[in-house]
């Protein structure tokens, strides 16, 4: 019987996710056969941990407590194994304009675009600065914090006179704003774990249509409010060429253990790389434990074998 501790809560903005999402890991763990405890994120759990000392930790954070690579240090001196990504690659993921450059030099395609710091949005003048931007990007855009998850702060803009607002909120979130060309096209993740043996596997593509048109906090989150297709309505090359994509993603940002990554598939069925999540939410509505059923595996069995490879990645 495997000791697992599973880390859920902490401070974020999407502090409630997690609660969700770490509930649902520790049911499933448990389901294997594991003794599996969930703790929130305060100031007495190194104490916790150093007493109890459980075999592996899982962290279902989200948002910087999460995925910002800090928690993943703190996790490394305690010597104890743990799910997911190394610090280092967690902080080349977090930056959404970084991993895109990174990925975008591996090959793969992603959306041309401009990272704006709220000091430079100030001092350069909003209203020449965003002329300039629409001038070089063109419309539509997407406009989002250059870190942070669950889509906070995304809006999607088709005229010019919306992207002011955008921006504030998108500010709301971070210091930085990241604006894009918006792609039309079919959105997918791509999720990939990792078997007992350290196998990568992509699973099969989610297809995601919401209701509004957006894939938005709400969206996610709120069951009916958007439609999923499991696998994705793409054709066997399409679907290959995505995956293909998205491993080339996981490997290129460092990863390990499991994570999921956004892309847009375009009318050439050209696959864009959007983004990567290393701590993917694994709530009711989420997309990596949809993915997971639709590869006609047991949640588990999974999470389970997660748990072993991770025993043998040590700090």
């Amino acid at each position: 019987m495997r000791h697992i501790l599973v880390l859920a809560g902490g401070l974020s903005h999407e502090r409630d996710v997690s609660l969700r999402s770490g509930r649902r890991v520790a049911d499933a763990l448990t389901r294997s056969g594991s003794e599996t405890y969930v703790r929130d994120v305060d100031p007495t759990l190194l104490g916790a941990i150093r007493s109890s000392r459980p075999e592996v930790i899982w962290p279902v954070l989200h948002g910087a407590s999460g995925e910002d690579g800090a928690l993943r240090d703190v996790l490394e001196t305690l010597g104890i194994p743990y799910i997911g990504s190394k610090p280092a690659s967690c902080r080349l993921t977090w930056d959404k304009p970084v991993a895109k450059a990174l990925v975008g030099a591996a090959g793969i395609s992603t959306p041309a675009g401009v990272a704006l710091s709220h000091a430079t949005f100030r001092e350069l003048g909003a209203p020449a600065l965003l002329e300039a931007v629409v001038d070089s990007l063109g419309l539509p855009l997407a406009v989002k914090p250059a870190r942070g998850g669950s889509s906070l702060g995304l809006t999607i803009i088709r005229s010019a006179s919306e992207l002011p607002t955008a921006m504030v909120t998108a500010y709301a979130y971070g210091d930085i704003a990241l604006i894009e060309r918006y792609v039309e096209g079919v959105e997918v993740a791509i999720s990939i774990i990792e078997d007992a043996h350290g196998e990568a596997q992509t699973l099969p593509a989610v297809e995601i249509v919401p209701d509004g048109g957006v894939y938005n906090y709400e969206a996610r989150y709120t069951a009916g409010a958007t439609e999923f297709f499991t696998p994705a309505r793409l054709s066997s090359s399409t679907a290959a060429s995505a995956a293909a994509a998205s491993l080339t993603a996981y490997r290129t940002l460092g990863h390990q253990h499991l994570s999921r990554v956004d892309l847009i598939i375009d009318a050439d069925d050209r696959p864009w790389f959007l983004e990567a999540n290393v701590s993917p939410g694994m709530t009711e509505t989420s997309l990596l434990p949809m993915a997971v059923e639709a590869a006609g595996l047991a949640t588990s069995k999974a999470y389970a074998d997660i748990v072993e490879r991770a025993l043998t990645t040590l700090p």
